[in-house]
């Protein structure tokens, strides 16, 4: 496969999902706004202004004339509803519409006041007091590197390295090179560790999106921006890590270190995740070994041939993705393998094409 057939693929699944997916459905959320933003990305690179304008209205049905966004509450301090921000310098950039910077200051200010561990990572949201998720360093950080680039803000961007080295520090474990994918500082979650505060498992997913958010911060980042350096070296240890754990068929599995134990199975999202990753990391210079992009390239091989099928009206769809997991909660959620191996699985979720997107976009010529 090469860079034009990966191109290709990633307009075909874009034109797929938007023969359902109207303007009048979007939601202000994350898997929303990473679908969109990887569409937004496909009619870049095509230069296809009909495809910008089809994104740009549909985050028109939410982002009002004033910058105020319809469903969105500042006072739930969730990370999630940051993501679907991020496209909104884009939106400015291209359509000089103000709604989008007012919506962006709307954003930032919600990450003024985001509640903060006493280290000074942001709980993932107001109802998990005290919890740093891998899943909210993407969910916040690239989001703050565009807005702290756009307002000239050192000190924000120093504290987004801050953050994304805190966390993978508390989170990594030594013998694996794998992030476990949540820290409870409290250590009152029952599935925290009573030592070390992190939860049992290393979900796939959780650290598909800490790897994401490391390239693409690390793409925006200035060079001479303090701590830098840091974030690299946690690349290439995190891609190291990665590689480990790819399984033979060159995906990786919803929990990575456990192979082909009973109910675990290859998943999709944290494939792609890992593809672009790997890929957007050779591209960027910050990996620059062969065996780097060459396990990018072949995960996104193998998504194309294990993980899509083409119906009877030749849509493309994406298949085996985990619908959703999460820690806390009600019902409670425990983190236990059981769980996180009997959560739902999906076709076309978000959460997996948004990231097979962005992986198609990455391939190599």
């Amino acid at each position: 496969m090469d860079s034009t057939e990966a191109c290709s693929i990633a307009r075909r699944m874009v034109d797929s999902i938007l023969t359902w997916y109207s303007p009048d459905k979007m939601r202000w959320h994350y898997e929303d706004g990473l679908f969109l933003f990887s569409t937004f990305a496909v009619g870049l690179h095509e230069e296809d202004d009909l495809l910008l304008r089809r994104v740009q209205a549909t985050y028109d049905t939410l982002v009002n004339p004033d910058g105020t966004i319809s469903s969105y509450r500042m006072d739930d301090y969730n990370l999630d509803q940051i993501n679907a921000g991020r496209l909104l310098f884009d939106l400015y950039g291209r359509f000089g519409d103000e709604r989008y910077q007012k919506a962006v200051t709307l954003l930032a200010d919600q990450l003024l006041y985001q509640p903060r561990t006493l280290g000074g990572g942001y709980w993932h949201k107001r109802i998990y007091p005290r919890q740093i998720w891998l899943d909210g360093l993407y969910m916040a950080q690239p989001f703050r590197c565009r807005f702290a680039l756009d307002r000239g803000d050192a000190t924000i961007l120093a504290d987004v390295v801050r953050q994304m080295v805190a966390i993978e520090s508390r989170s990594r474990d030594a013998s694996t090179g794998l992030l476990y994918h949540a820290w409870d500082e409290s250590l009152q979650q029952l599935w925290a560790n009573q030592g070390t505060g992190c939860s049992p498992h290393f979900w796939g997913r959780a650290m598909g999106w800490y790897c994401m958010a490391l390239v693409d911060v690390l793409d925006y980042l200035p060079s001479d921006v303090p701590g830098r350096k840091e974030l690299v070296d946690i690349v290439e240890r995190t891609a190291d890590a990665v590689l480990k754990w790819q399984d033979g068929c060159c995906l990786w599995y919803q929990i990575l270190d456990q192979g082909r134990r009973a109910d675990n199975y290859l998943e999709t999202s944290c494939s792609a995740m890992f593809s672009y990753f790997l890929l957007k990391a050779c591209r960027l210079g910050l990996l620059v070994e062969d065996r780097y992009r060459n396990a990018g390239i072949a995960a996104f091989e193998a998504l194309v041939e294990l993980k899509t099928s083409t119906d009877a009206n030749g849509l493309l769809h994406l298949h085996d993705i985990c619908s959703v997991a999460g820690l806390g909660g009600t019902p409670y959620r425990d983190g236990s393998y059981s769980y996180y191996v009997g959560e739902p699985v999906a076709t076309d979720d978000f959460k997996g094409v948004g990231p097979f997107i962005l992986a198609a976009l990455e391939f190599p010529d």
